[in-house]
């Protein structure tokens, strides 16, 4: 009886604390919106994304929420949150990406998560370390060939420049040879719908397809392409699997072969997006600091002689023996990473005093963390020298440095890409050219040279920098 009278005593005690002092609401990070509700600061982040995260850091601090058509995005831009992005088990990756993959290729929820593992795991495998000599070759002798029209001087636009000799060489390389349009006049079109497609990617990928006529037209002709090209693939799909491309790779996997063409855009869109602009970036900021492209230089002659060769094979000692161009890429890469990558809050998770609820999508800045100065000291500049520090042999990158993802989902592409670029950069576009951007004299003064054609170098071609690269 005691027991029973003490018992009613306590929740007696209970109910009535909770009456007086009810436990508080968890304490959610500042909200960004505006005043129509459905839209929220989508525009406003979509306008500018980079300087809308920059103001809404300085204004709210290090954890905040944007409300976008109807969605809840929770940056994080500090150490904690980025060690919360990577290691816990109430978020979830595939759950953010799905309705991007959706919109963006029209590929059904059941097929992503039928697909997503299995894809992941055999590109991972196929574009890894150990198999990057399947594809070093081929490369090489794509560039050479697509650079080799480029005539011997000139003035052009370093994007459209990049573009133009990037696309045809890793497609070639990832998809076969011939497998996409090559002569001029398709080609034409066929970047004009492309691009027209990289464009808009990001508007695509969280709003419906008929708020943007343009880039639904592109995505229906790309997705046409694809039919052909994925019915090329199946057909001369040899039987060995060293001799086979890696669409036939994903061929093999995939389940559904009626949304092979929808993963070949993928697939295109995925080895573009990120290539090409960090190769212009590249280029720009070696070519824009006098004593790196001299250390660059001198590293390449050493490797392949003289400069204007009319061809170099670059092979995997050689790229062991360019250190310092890997630095160079992994160093634009570091400065000029995406704005956020992403995972859903699946279970409620508190970082520093905030309580992020599920159904939140948590993003996390690459840019931000990457101005660390704990881990980058000076991290606005570019000092190729700071990656001395890594063991990129062991495909250790700084602390820090998240650019390529961490955890379970890093990028299964990464090795691929530090490859592609590393050989981009010496491969003709600074061994076989003198290249220099035009228009600063003090560049031009510092290397002996003028912005003209009348240059007293072996290959003479000049390029311009374009006035706003649509980049990030």
């Amino acid at each position: 009886m005691a027991a029973a009278v003490l018992l009613a005593a306590l929740l007696a005690v209970a109910v009535v604390a909770w009456v007086l002092f009810p436990p508080s609401e968890p304490r959610r990070p500042p909200c960004i919106g505006s005043r129509v509700p459905c839209l929220g600061a989508a525009f406003r982040l979509a306008r500018a994304p980079l300087e809308f995260i920059e103001r809404a850091r300085a204004e709210h601090g290090p954890i905040f929420t944007v409300f976008a058509l109807g969605k809840r995005f929770t940056f994080v831009t500090e150490d904690e949150g980025a060690e919360v992005f990577f290691t816990s088990k109430d978020l979830n990756f595939e759950q953010a990406v799905q309705r991007v993959v959706a919109n963006a290729v029209s590929v059904p929820a059941e097929a992503f998560y039928q697909n997503h593992g299995r894809l992941y795991s055999m590109m991972k495998g196929k574009m890894g370390p150990s198999n990057l000599h399947m594809f070093t070759g081929t490369l090489c002798k794509e560039l050479h060939e697509h650079m080799a029209h480029l005539g011997t001087e000139g003035t052009g636009d370093l994007m459209e420049l990049v573009r133009h000799i990037m696309y045809p060489a890793v497609v070639n390389t990832l998809f076969g040879k011939g497998a996409c349009p090559t002569s001029h006049s398709e080609l034409r079109e066929f970047e004009e719908h492309f691009w027209k497609y990289d464009e808009d990617f990001e508007y695509a990928s969280q709003m419906p397809e008929c708020f943007l006529r343009n880039w639904s037209k592109s995505k229906k002709w790309l997705l046409k392409l694809f039919e052909k090209v994925v019915s090329d693939a199946e057909r001369t799909n040899p039987s060995e699997t060293t001799s086979k491309t890696l669409l036939q790779h994903l061929l093999d996997n995939l389940q559904g072969k009626h949304l092979a063409p929808n993963y070949g855009l993928l697939m295109l869109w995925a080895s573009q997006a990120n290539a090409v602009p960090i190769a212009f970036w590249t280029l720009v900021f070696i070519l824009s600091s006098p004593s790196v492209y001299k250390k660059v230089m001198e590293d390449l002659t050493s490797v392949f002689g003289n400069t204007g060769k009319d061809e170099i094979e670059v092979s995997e000692e050689d790229l062991k023996n360019l250190p310092y161009i890997k630095w160079c890429t992994l160093e634009a890469i570091r400065l000029r990473s995406p704005g956020a990558i992403t995972k859903k809050v699946i279970k409620p998770i508190r970082i520093q005093s905030f309580t992020i609820p599920a159904g939140d999508m948590l993003m996390l800045s690459p840019y931000w963390l990457h101005r660390n100065p704990k881990y980058f000291p000076d991290p606005e500049m570019f000092k190729p020298d700071r990656w001395k520090e890594a063991n990129l042999e062991k495909n250790a990158f700084l602390d820090g440095f998240v650019a390529f993802g961490g955890g379970n989902h890093q990028c299964p592409g990464r090795s691929c890409l530090c490859s592609f670029l590393q050989q981009c950069q010496p491969q003709r576009f600074l061994h076989s050219f003198c290249c220099f951007l035009c228009g600063p004299s003090s560049w031009n003064e510092s290397q002996g040279t003028s912005c003209s054609t009348s240059l007293c170098l072996n290959v003479p071609m000049l390029i311009s920098l374009p006035s706003k690269p649509n980049l990030l």
